[in-house]
């Protein structure tokens, strides 16, 4: 797949002494106890296994964290210092990219009633995975990961169209009813939302599973339309094309025909993100999506971009993260969205991240990744 590795050292790795890894410790030890107590994450194709990674799961779960649920981020360095090398993944075609996402907050009503028209829906009981994409049963276009199968065989299931016109209004799916079609596109666009009750009540959605149908980002669709310049491309920039004319925001939104179906969640600890993935709730700043067909679940992965500003300091993004969720525009080996946390402000970061990045994988000592790369 055009893809080289290259050798790099910690003391020369640009951003990396500036960073302040304490968090990503956290989350790589999340990740560590779901793999060693729940069993191990699949191998991508760069090839670091679970095996690989024991001895660091091991030295991470034997650390005791301070009342912060951190160790200090000299504690944090020394010990991805100890226990990793770092390679740079290098791809012959083409440039690392990252962009972001967030955990909307939504507020919503716990029936259809003035002011809360929107649904949140569960997913259907006859939405099943299709087993091989690739091959899928007649029927069913090649590549669609979801289909209906009921007593009539195996059918593709309804369109964000068909679904917003009613295809299954008589299922008893709706989770919450939100007051803004927008707010559950965005919603289906992150796979998951913070609901906030008039009550005070607080839950989240989580993916649950998909329409199948392609995804299609309406942000290039506004650009190639001329409707939008592609330098000013943005997440506030596309709310703002949908608020200025709403019925040609329903149509644009419908154009993307994939829809997503959510579980309800609770929400156990304010400050992270939703479970994802990798099956541990994400760390904000710290969790990124990758392909999960090459990159193995917490894999820790040192990301630097200096056309994009950290999230907290004032300098080029240089910062370690620990790849634990996915997503279908997540693909190639040098593709990353960085999870920038819950709420308005999180969202107005994550909407602005499209820049170029160098992706720095962290193989364990003593790894075949490792050693292709130069080290011991």
């Amino acid at each position: 797949m055009g893809l080289s590795l290259r050798r790099e050292d910690f003391s020369t790795l640009p951003g990396w002494a500036d960073d302040a890894p304490g968090p990503a410790f956290t989350a790589f030890r999340r990740s560590a106890d779901h793999a060693m107590r729940r069993g191990p994450y699949r191998t991508g194709s760069l090839g670091l296994s679970h095996a690989d990674f024991l001895p660091s799961y091991a030295a991470a779960l034997a650390r005791e964290l301070v009342e912060s649920g951190y160790l200090s981020d000299s504690e944090a360095r020394a010990f991805f210092e100890t226990w990793f090398r770092p390679v740079a993944i290098c791809h012959a075609d083409e440039e690392g990219f990252v962009t972001g996402y967030y955990e909307p907050e939504v507020r919503v009503g716990y029936q259809a009633e003035s002011g809360y028209r929107y649904p949140f829906l569960r997913k259907p009981g006859n939405l099943n995975k299709v087993a091989d994409p690739e091959n899928p049963p007649p029927g069913i276009p090649a590549g669609y990961a979801f289909m209906i199968k009921d007593d009539g065989g195996p059918r593709c299931c309804p369109d964000r169209a068909a679904i917003e016109n009613g295809a299954f209004d008589d299922q008893n799916l709706e989770i919450a009813w939100a007051e803004s079609r927008v707010d559950v596109f965005f919603a289906h666009v992150q796979g998951c939302a913070r609901l906030q009750f008039p009550d005070g009540q607080v839950s989240r959605i989580t993916y649950a599973g998909k329409s199948g149908h392609p995804f299609t980002g309406i942000g290039q669709l506004l650009v190639e339309r001329g409707e939008v310049a592609a330098d000013k491309i943005s997440m506030a920039a596309i709310r703002d094309w949908l608020a200025a004319d709403p019925e040609r925001a329903d149509r644009l939104m419908q154009e993307n025909r994939s829809y997503i179906f959510f579980h309800e969640a609770a929400v156990d600890d304010d400050r992270l993100g939703p479970v994802a993935a990798a099956k541990v709730p994400l760390e904000p700043g710290r969790s990124l999506a990758v392909d999960r067909h090459i990159h193995s679940f917490g894999t820790p992965i040192f990301v630097s971009a200096p056309e994009l500003k950290d999230f907290d300091e004032p300098r080029p993004f240089a910062r370690l993260m620990i790849a634990q969720d996915t997503g279908t525009a997540i693909v190639g080996p040098v593709r990353g969205d960085l999870f920038a946390g819950s709420g308005p402000v999180a969202g107005a970061t994550a909407g602005s991240i499209k820049a170029k990045a160098e992706f720095v994988v962290l193989a364990p000592v003593g790894s075949e990744i490792a050693r292709r790369a130069g080290h011991e």
